[in-house]
């Protein structure tokens, strides 16, 4: 029987410490068998959750002879994890045992040193707070896992379970995965990465700015036909001149700054309107629908189509 320890650290969140139990849990195999047995394991008996105790089981003996450890992720200002937790979770790597983090736990994970030259992802909100505390690790904040073999990182919440039911279809087959998602009402298998659950906001007008005004007017004229020449000539500037000051002054073109633009704006069309895709693609300001469609997938990393299915009357904030 395949064992997978969680590790339970103090202000460990409720939501990440149960996917494991009940993905893992509920796993069957064709013949009925149980193929996992799950357990809880911490430094101390109890553990400060969000808004309540738990008691661990098992101590960090847990690891031991686990063939999986998963490490969920803590509430925001919780305290720097327990050396000794830290050396249990290097010794089970140098075991080879395989080693998973959901959401802002790869904070956790990445503090063993253990992701150092490697691809991985979190919560997209704790992404830059991985980035600059581990320069070494390669962060990927548009996807919803990252699989290098013997550690696993996942992004925010629910890509916890696409990331407990990707491990899964690797150790046994993707029947045994589909079943197990059934369970779960999920997809096996989601469209796009965590970007498509980003909000997108509009490019940058840097206050203050000689471009203020240009920036501004180009998002008032967003489905016009805006051409370099005619924001140069707007601007009061050759075309070439134009172009740098832009990129100086907002990190972008100005072919870039006004795609993304674009694509916020058919993201709020689709938020917040019936209109269809056709239409939504030409008051963004793109030349064609297919063109539309190509942009919005590359940037969301979803089709017009399936955001608006997830986003249409969500309450905005």
């Amino acid at each position: 029987m395949h064992t997978v320890a969680v590790l339970a650290l103090d202000r460990v969140i409720p939501f990440d410490l149960s996917t494991p139990l009940e993905v893992f849990d509920r796993v069957r195999l064709p013949d009925g068998r149980r193929p996992y047995q799950v357990r809880v394991c911490a430094v101390t008996p109890q553990v400060q959750a969000r808004g309540f105790v738990i008691t661990a089981p098992w101590g960090l003996e847990g690891l031991a002879d686990a063939d999986t450890v998963i490490v969920p992720g803590r509430a925001e200002g919780a305290p720097p994890p327990a050396e000794e937790a830290l050396e249990a979770l290097r010794q089970a790597a140098a075991r080879g045992t395989r080693i998973a983090s959901l959401c802002v736990g790869a904070l956790d994970l990445a503090a063993t040193g253990l992701l150092d030259g490697l691809p991985a992802t979190t919560h997209w909100l704790a992404a830059p707070e991985l980035a600059r505390r581990h320069p070494q690790i390669e962060v990927r904040p548009d996807v919803l896992y990252v699989d290098n073999g013997q550690f696993l990182t996942s992004a925010g919440a629910s890509a916890g379970i696409d990331l407990c039911l990707h491990m899964i279809r690797c150790d046994w087959g993707s029947a045994v995965a589909a079943s197990a998602a059934r369970l779960a009402v999920t997809p096996l298998e989601r469209e796009g990465g965590q970007v498509q659950f980003i909000v997108h906001a509009q490019p940058p007008v840097p206050r203050g700015s000689a471009l203020e005004p240009v920036l501004s007017w180009m998002e008032e004229h967003l489905s016009e036909g805006l051409t370099l020449e005619l924001l140069a000539q707007c601007a009061g500037m050759s075309p070439r001149t134009f172009s740098r000051r832009f990129r100086e002054q907002t990190g972008a073109t100005p072919l870039q700054w006004l795609l993304r633009a674009r694509v916020r704006r058919a993201q709020l069309l689709l938020e917040s309107t019936d209109h269809t895709v056709d239409r939504i693609a030409d008051q963004a300001g793109f030349g064609s629908p297919t063109a539309f469609r190509e942009r919005f997938k590359r940037v969301v990393g979803t089709s017009p189509q399936s955001y608006r299915a997830a986003f249409r009357g969500r309450e905005q904030t």
